[in-house]
């Protein structure tokens, strides 16, 4: 079992989220890592509330909860830091969680634990092959209305064990038994969603899609049916990423020229996307998380 590098992309104000839980990654099993990113584990105990705020990926997250003492405000799993709606104190629960499409807030109190999945984008298609991703996208649902047949146990036997190692195994587990649908489309789904995300020069959903020879409506219908979102959302997403990376670990941060770099057509496309995301415009939000 390997611990992955730390990534807080996504989370507003990581170094807070950091200080009030425990927040780890783990890769999953070797024949899993063709659809699932990573295995995300968060833990707390809190004296009193903490609300966790997180910018989603366009990914589908799959989570296994457990609340001791106290809820959380329910939600979904953005793979950031977050957990969803839970069963009476004390009982593990599991749920899939499609792309959620704006931020979202989650209050965490008392005790718990989340066990999260973080499929990649384009990755989850394969083990829900009837379902267009579409389906799932800003919805939450018991993990037995989408992996038919899961053992209700599941959710304990991920959740229960005090080893770390014990509930990657779990989850491999779980995955495994369910098994994935070979699916070609899903594999060019995610190499597309990888190239967006890793090549700085696409900014136009046009241009990208004949780079890749296909027309923007068949780029647009792959998406809807393997990630759950359209190019043009990933292509904004990712830019709102960057930006705040950038503004978290910069001193001084050209936003000019930030914006230059990411697309914008001026600086104040940035600040206005940036803003309507986060909730503060980046000038603000900067200087408070240095």
């Amino acid at each position: 079992m390997a611990a992955l590098r730390r990534d807080t992309r996504g989370i507003v104000d990581p170094d807070e989220l950091l200080t009030r839980v425990r927040f780890r990654r783990h890769e999953p099993a070797e024949p899993l890592r063709r659809y699932v990113e990573n295995y995300w584990f968060i833990d707390w105990d809190l004296t009193e509330p903490y609300a966790s705020h997180v910018v989603p990926h366009p990914s589908v997250n799959l989570t296994f909860e457990r609340y001791d003492d106290g809820d959380s405000g329910g939600g979904g799993g953005g793979g950031d830091g977050c957990g969803g709606d839970e069963g009476p104190t004390g009982t593990p629960v599991g749920v899939v969680t499609g792309v959620a499409l704006g931020p979202f807030t989650r209050k965490l109190r008392g005790r718990g634990r989340v066990c999260g999945v973080k499929f990649r984008s384009g990755g989850f298609r394969p083990y829900a092959p009837d379902t267009p991703v579409l389906q799932w996208t800003g919805r939450e649902l018991p993990v037995g209305d989408v992996f038919t047949g899961a053992p209700a146990a599941a959710a304990v036997a991920v959740t229960g064990p005090g080893d770390e190692h014990a509930r990657v195994a779990a989850l491999d587990a779980f995955l495994l038994a369910r098994g994935a649908a070979d699916d070609p489309q899903a594999d060019l789904a995610m190499d597309l969603v990888d190239r967006i995300r890793t090549d700085a020069t696409v900014h136009r959903v046009g241009e990208f899609a004949a780079a890749q020879g296909l027309s923007v409506r068949s780029l647009q219908r792959l998406f809807s049916a393997y990630v759950g979102v359209g190019p043009k959302w990933i292509i904004l997403r990712h830019r709102i990423h960057q930006a705040l990376e950038r503004a978290g670990s910069d001193a001084a941060v050209g936003w000019a020229a930030l914006a230059a770099d990411l697309g914008y057509a001026d600086q104040a496309h940035l600040v206005r996307d940036f803003t309507a995301t986060v909730g503060v415009p980046p000038t603000a939000y900067a200087p408070r998380n240095r």
